[in-house]
């Protein structure tokens, strides 16, 4: 019964998640630029779902970046209090962003999944497309934090851009894409869900 409505529950949790984070945002340009890929994915994977059921797991990790997003978006992502992790590792830069970026990786996860179960290939390309997939993915993104940056420019531009004074910032948050990637290729090929039954 919970399999079966997991993805509702989900995706009844975003939706009440994104209202919120719509309501006095810290900078109303940025929420948009921000919540504009989240409501794309969004919108995605609702009219995916009558043609493809993804695992819970897939979806469980594909929610983690809509979530992590859209609270990054009502903050930007250099603001969200996160002081906790920050002082944890004994940082004085605000690492939600990196957060951000790791959970882009786990759709790693659900591309895999997709192709191989619906034999467009087998695993180990599967696997392969999947990492690369989100590398591209990574690339393009910080090519279009810096079309915004420059822009918008002034305080929109930094809050978007969001380096927080870091010349590595966008080689960092590649880095940390490609992380979560191999998390999650590493995760499907321990649960292997292409080898369970599709729940309906």
């Amino acid at each position: 019964m919970l399999s079966r409505r997991l993805p509702h529950l989900l995706a009844l949790a975003l939706t009440l998640l994104i209202v919120w984070s719509g309501i006095a945002p810290r900078a109303r340009d940025v929420w948009i630029a921000e919540i504009t890929p989240v409501i794309l994915v969004f919108a995605g994977l609702i009219w995916l779902y009558p043609r493809f059921r993804f695992s819970d797991t897939a979806y469980l990790l594909m929610a983690v970046w809509l979530f992590v997003h859209t609270i990054g978006g009502h903050y930007t992502f250099a603001h969200v209090p996160f002081d906790w992790f920050n002082q944890l590792i004994g940082s004085q830069r605000n690492q939600y962003d990196r957060l951000g970026h790791f959970s882009v990786g786990l759709y790693a996860f659900a591309a895999t999944e997709w192709l191989v179960r619906t034999r467009q290939c087998r695993l180990a390309l599967a696997a392969l497309f999947g990492l690369l997939l989100i590398m591209a993915i990574a690339a393009g993104y910080e090519i279009i934090e810096w079309l915004f940056a420059v822009y918008y420019g002034g305080n929109a531009g930094i809050e978007f851009l969001g380096s927080q004074g870091d010349v590595w910032d966008a080689q960092k948050d590649m880095l940390a894409d490609t992380l979560g990637a191999l998390f999650a290729l590493v995760l499907y090929l321990w649960l292997r869900p292409d080898r369970r039954p599709a729940t309906r």
